[in-house]
């Protein structure tokens, strides 16, 4: 008997308080909830101090050790280098958590898919 696992996805982010603003670089398990959380200020810290809500760049994971690997090598990279990464990928630094449907939308630069809200 074969156990069907549950496929669980990690994602490194980076949310902005403006184009080319205050940029913060994170790592969570559930993308839509962690962004609400930064969006509503429900965490006191550099985020709420700073007013950096727009989620202008993620990447997916299969993998938790490879997606904090990559949140620290992101962590450490000049500020132009990930403000490169985000003009890529969503040169319009378009704010892609929508607060009223909960959705993450895809990278407009990427073929990447949305992220559905939280069950």
């Amino acid at each position: 008997m074969q156990i069907m696992r549950e496929e669980k996805w990690y994602y490194v982010y980076i949310l902005a308080s403006q184009r080319n603003g205050t940029l913060y670089t994170g790592v969570t398990n559930d993308l839509v909830r962690r962004t609400w959380e930064h969006d509503q200020a429900t965490v006191e810290g550099f985020t709420s101090e700073y007013n950096v809500k727009l989620l202008v760049y993620y990447e997916t994971f299969g993998d938790i050790t490879a997606a904090i690997a990559r949140e620290k090598r992101v962590k450490r990279w000049h500020r132009a280098w990930k403000l490169e990464l985000i003009e890529k990928a969503n040169p319009t630094w378009k704010n892609l958590f929508d607060r009223e449907t909960g959705h993450i939308a895809p990278l407009p630069g990427t073929l990447q898919q949305g992220v559905e809200e939280s069950k």
